[in-house]
């Protein structure tokens, strides 16, 4: 049974992936302050900045598969990875790191794939890209991208946003001419079970299968919860009408139909 570490196994996707993973892999997480569900002797208090304790636990549990999803101040993370990569590199493991769309955030011109060069402007996505570049450089083709949307969940920050803003009628802010990506954490967790299992390599974009505009996936959760839709207030992305993307989409093929999704799909599993 191969051995999977999760760091950051105590945030939004880490749990999904300990639900999704708890059957046919020897599991390992780490959390930053809140315990996971796991066993005590195999979840590790860690932080970013504590790259001994990253040996430590990397030595002691000689992971064939580690699936990066912590979260931390930049430049201490990307001193993390680099740190984890040289760990990593005299065995045979499969490193499998989270990007982002804010790798492309650059470019709002249309949505991108995953054989697009990226292009950022903002910190978050340059810091993500460096990430990106460095593990593949030291790993190679055992380090794995994948790039994801806004990750959505029956607990997750944006639906508790959604539900506290309705029972206090507070206003949420909306573009109506940005096309956004959206994915459900337990899709995403189905998803790269998928890929880890079929040692699939290279760069991936897990993302619905269609667009809508913020504004619009808003109104279709708002519309089915109330009658009326007055929390909205409406915006112009960057204040021009031009239509915008910040977007993910996926030209590979590898991925079955079962596993894909729209963004009608993610709304009925919120609002089920």
């Amino acid at each position: 049974m191969e051995k999977v570490l999760i760091l950051g196994a105590s945030g939004l996707v880490g749990r999904a992936l300990l639900e999704e993973f708890k059957d046919g892999f020897d599991l390992y997480g780490t959390y930053s302050t809140s315990f996971t569900n796991l066993p005590n002797d195999k979840q590790f208090q860690l932080e970013v900045q504590q790259i001994e304790k990253l040996r430590e636990i990397t030595r002691s549990i000689k992971p064939d598969i580690v699936i990066s999803c912590i979260r931390g101040e930049f430049a201490h993370q990307l001193k993390f990875h680099k740190e984890l990569a040289l760990e990593l590199q005299s065995s045979s493991s499969r490193l499998y790191f989270f990007s982002t769309t804010n790798v492309f955030d650059g470019d709002f011109s249309k949505p991108h794939t995953e054989t697009d060069i990226p292009i950022s402007e903002s910190d978050y996505g340059n810091f993500k890209l460096d990430c990106e570049n460095l593990l593949k450089e030291m790993l190679e083709d055992r380090a794995v991208i994948i790039r994801i949307p806004a990750i959505w969940g029956r607990h997750s920050p944006r639906w508790n946003l959604i539900k506290e803003s309705m029972r206090n009628n507070k206003i949420i802010d909306v573009y109506s001419n940005l096309f956004q990506s959206n994915l459900l954490d337990v899709q995403l967790a189905k998803q790269l079970r998928f890929i880890i299992k079929n040692k699939l390599k290279g760069i991936f974009h897990l993302v619905a299968t269609d667009m809508m505009t913020e504004a619009q996936f808003y109104e279709e959760i708002i519309s089915s919860l109330a009658s009326e839709k007055a929390i909205l207030r409406y915006r112009l992305f960057q204040d021009n009408a031009d239509t915008r993307y910040f977007a993910l989409k996926s030209t590979r093929d590898d991925l079955p139909d079962s596993l894909q999704s729209k963004n009608s799909d993610i709304i009925s599993f919120l609002l089920r």
